[in-house]
């Protein structure tokens, strides 16, 4: 997009057009995100606490007097793989 501006002196609009994109789209710009901390304390609960699902994390939290919502946690107990538990099978003779 910004080549055909820069180069073909075309505007934003026309050249959005021509390649058919939103301009809202061609103009977003991702948030940095600003969960560190919470990241940080949900998996040092996740290590202190492996068999906690992420409802009972979410309680954990806000017994440390975290406010937070029972979605977010849920995101970042996923994006973190914290659900995801080892197998081990028993071999039995």
């Amino acid at each position: 997009m910004a080549f055909i501006i820069a180069n073909f002196g075309y505007s934003e609009r026309r050249a959005c057009k021509l390649l058919n994109v939103d301009r809202t789209s061609y103009r977003y710009s991702s948030k940095p995100d600003g969960d560190e901390k919470l990241r940080h304390e949900l998996i040092l609960l996740a290590k202190e606490e492996p068999q906690c699902g992420y409802r009972r994390l979410k309680t954990l939290l806000e017994q440390r007097g975290w406010k937070v919502n029972h979605k977010h946690v849920y995101r970042i107990y996923s994006e973190e793989l914290l659900g995801k538990r080892k197998v081990t099978r028993r071999i039995v003779d």
